[in-house]
């Protein structure tokens, strides 16, 4: 299983072109996916990982509304990625869009995925996160939440 870890400040240029760090590259390999992520931020899904979203999703029964919605969006959002020889990826129009991605682009690794987020909207999220870290670390090890 790949692992992703690490925050990365990155441009997206003009043509909608996003640097993928170095260290994030040889896990990602020839084939990889994006999709709408959540909270305002886009998922990369190497293949191997990919595959198992899609047996995941398999398992949703078709006759849950919640399920059929969140199937739709997750992969009708999804594309295949390839890096250019810079390193890059160009994140469609809609998928940009989506996450609020302008300029400025925060890549960071968490364990079997990369999300990349608009600066403005990362730093929102994780100074609010930050507040509730110790609170949440607590919960998940006293067995209050579910992982």
């Amino acid at each position: 299983m790949p692992m992703f870890i690490g925050t990365y400040e990155h441009s997206i240029d003009d043509k909608g072109r996003l640097a993928i760090p170095s260290k994030f590259r040889d896990e990602l390999k020839d084939r990889f996916f994006a999709t709408r992520g959540l909270d305002k931020c886009l998922f990369i899904f190497p293949n191997d990982e990919w595959e198992r979203q899609l047996a995941e999703f398999s398992k949703l029964p078709l006759t849950m509304r919640d399920a059929r919605a969140y199937s739709r969006l997750f992969f009708s959002g999804a594309c295949e990625c390839e890096l250019d020889k810079q390193g890059r990826i160009n994140i469609p129009a809609y998928l940009r869009e989506y996450a609020d991605l302008t300029k400025d682009a925060i890549v960071i690794g968490v364990m079997n995925r990369i999300e990349v987020w608009s600066r403005e909207i990362w730093m929102g999220y994780s100074g609010d996160a930050e507040k509730s870290y110790e609170e949440v670390a607590e919960k998940l090890t006293h067995g209050d939440i579910n992982i």
